[in-house]
């Protein structure tokens, strides 16, 4: 069971880099924004045993903390 849960947070994190490079003209501050909700899916799987109530929470939150990082100057 481990090993599936393991084989499954690898793929979320191969698909979210290949999603990723996409991303050529994007702005620093959606591109972290994006890494935020990536990293923060792949560690709320983890974090819950791969509930997917724990993957958008961990999206939803790693989101929002990604675009507070870098904000545009006013």
């Amino acid at each position: 069971m481990n090993n599936i849960k393991r084989l499954a947070a690898t793929a979320a994190v191969l698909a979210a880099t290949l999603g990723l490079s996409a991303c050529a003209n994007m702005s620093g501050q959606d591109k972290n924004t994006a890494i935020g909700a990536g990293v923060g899916a792949v560690a709320g799987s983890v974090l819950t045993g791969g509930s997917a109530v724990g993957t958008v929470g961990g999206a939803a939150v790693g989101g929002v903390i990604g675009n507070q990082v870098q904000k545009p100057p006013r």
